[in-house]
């Protein structure tokens, strides 16, 4: 490639038995990834720590550009019927990394797979578009009920329950992802140990050392591996971003999937080239619990959804490009505009205060007898930021709010399991539209809709939504589920994203982006950085 070398970042790297040097000649970045992954296998992710690794390793229908569209992938291009509903998918001619064909019967038996209850897939509500897969995966239908077939070896057929014009900004997540079917079978949850894993995507698994690294290398028989400039990836768990950022500075890490939001302004005027922020498809939130007694009473998630003082969180505490959130759904969203604002968000933090000091009181809580809560939270940076702010604004209502840290991994597991009174969340759109966001809280969700929360007039808006061919009455219906949802407060939303990347100027097709999905596929390493990474790294 042009103005490109096999240039190592990886010689700074720490030495030692278990992280083993670049090979000679070979282009190696080193990255740090937040968390440590639970599983490489797609039908059973549910982080962006995962799924920055899976996705250098399998490619499925549609795949993200350097800008984060959907491009054709293994699907060279797709028809769709006149109604919308049956989708027609042309593969290219690609194989596994063992050289075995990819069929269209692998994508049969993965969209089958994820969907089978056996499999447990906390993300297989996402499917619930494909025809049938809601009764598949609650075990009432029998999976080849799936409206999934293979016309022939090299086209596939899906047939959705209702229009989604979407459907191709989905198929780059994972949940739609192919696995190796000979490979699977035969191995079971074995198939993703490094040895067993094969993969049709740019890399395959050649290590992963628990709590240090997964180790990538380029895979030969990738239908673009002449494209690929990388030869070795390693991603590191680094939930200290702080910690990170100095590794990143030292020349340890090339880049960090994170930044400590308080540091931005100041990473900003000391190392500027390094700093990478963009508008992000993503909100933190908190989730009530419907089960735990208090919550029960919206008056009392109300109180606490008003008290919060989110502008001080986003101006004073992080300073990084956050936003306020008084609704769930991002701006920016494709084809939605924002719903409004609660009324209550236009008052006066003192106002509000005093409302939900009022709210409590008609619920019975006060000085004699105070609402005491806990909220679980990620060990992320952000997090042990702002919820010592809530804290202090739900005590100036008289609540008692104890935190309790826990490891990303290990807080989403409790999440899943309702071991929470409070959570502290954040959901990235897994496509963008904003169903993305507003399923969450759908009835049939399942594992992810944290609190549990049902309406069903939110389920029967987002239903008419769904049957609703024009895409702006579409959006209207969507809003209007929105504004229910936001009064009913089963959520508190806190302040809208912006994805945060800590990249040396070195490393190039690392595009900033708003749904901040990098393929591993496009980066490389400039023979001689850009001018502006001649600022001096920071000290402090």
């Amino acid at each position: 490639m042009a103005g490109l070398t096999a240039f190592s970042l990886a010689a700074c790297s720490p030495k030692g038995p278990s992280r083993p040097p670049c090979p000679q000649g070979a282009v190696c970045i080193e990255a740090g990834n937040v968390s440590e992954p639970a599983t490489l296998d797609p039908h059973k992710s549910t982080g962006t720590w995962e799924e920055r690794i899976i996705s250098s390793l399998i490619v499925g229908l549609t795949d993200a550009d350097p800008s984060g569209n959907a491009v054709p992938a293994m699907a060279e291009r797709w028809e769709t019927s006149a109604d919308g509903l049956t989708w027609t998918f042309y593969l290219r001619d690609a194989t596994w990394s063992d050289g075995v064909p990819v069929t269209a019967d692998d994508f049969v038996f993965s969209l089958r797979r994820i969907l089978d209850p056996k499999t447990a897939s906390e993300y297989a509500s996402l499917l619930y578009l494909i025809k049938n897969a809601q009764p598949v995966n609650e075990g009432d239908a029998q999976p080849d009920a799936l409206g999934v077939r293979a016309v022939s070896p090299k086209v596939l057929e899906i047939v959705l329950e209702h229009p989604a014009p979407y459907l191709p900004q989905l198929a780059k997540h994972y949940t739609m992802f192919p696995v190796p079917r000979h490979v699977v079978e035969k191995l079971g949850d074995a198939w993703i140990k490094p040895g067993n894993y094969v993969s049709n995507g740019p890399y395959v698994v050649t290590a992963w050392k628990l709590g240090d690294y997964v180790q990538l290398a380029k895979n030969p028989r990738f239908y673009e591996a002449d494209k690929v400039c990388v030869d070795q990836i390693r991603f590191y768990p680094t939930p200290d971003a702080t910690m990170a950022e100095r590794r990143v500075l030292r020349g340890e890490l090339d880049m960090n999937a994170d930044m400590q939001s308080n540091r931005i302004a100041f990473l900003r005027e000391k190392a500027p080239a390094y700093v990478r922020t963009h508008t992000y498809l993503a909100v933190t939130y908190l989730a009530f619990n419907a089960a735990e007694p208090a919550f029960k009473d919206r008056r009392v998630r109300l109180a606490l959804t008003m008290a919060i003082d989110r502008e001080f969180i986003v101006n004073k505490l992080f300073r990084g490009g956050q936003t306020a959130a008084y609704t769930f759904v991002p701006p920016g969203v494709a084809g939605y505009e924002q719903a409004n604002a609660p009324a209550w968000a236009a008052w006066p933090l003192e106002r509000r205060q005093a409302e939900a000091r009022r709210l409590l009181t008609e619920a019975g809580y006060g000085p004699k007898r105070p609402l005491k809560v806990e909220i679980k939270h990620r060990n992320t940076p952000d997090p042990s930021l702002y919820l010592p702010a809530v804290q202090a604004d739900w005590k100036a209502i008289g609540v008692d709010a104890s935190l309790v840290q826990n490891e990303v991994q290990i807080a989403y597991a409790a999440y899943r399991a309702r071991d929470f009174q409070v959570a502290d969340a954040a959901w990235i759109a897994d496509y963008n539209d904003p169903m993305s966001f507003l399923y969450l809280q759908q009835s049939a969700t399942g594992p992810q809709n944290y609190g549990d929360y049902s309406n069903p007039a939110y389920d029967a808006l987002l239903a008419k939504a769904d049957a609703e061919p024009d895409a702006k009455v579409r959006a209207g219906y969507l809003a209007e589920a929105e504004k229910v949802m936001l009064a009913d407060a089963p959520i508190v939303p806190i302040y809208f994203y912006v994805n945060k990347n800590f990249v040396a100027p070195k490393v190039t097709g690392f595009v900033d982006n708003i749904v901040d999905q990098h393929r591993a596929r496009y980066w490389c390493v400039a023979a001689t950085p850009p001018s502006r990474a001649a600022a001096k790294p920071p000290q402090g």
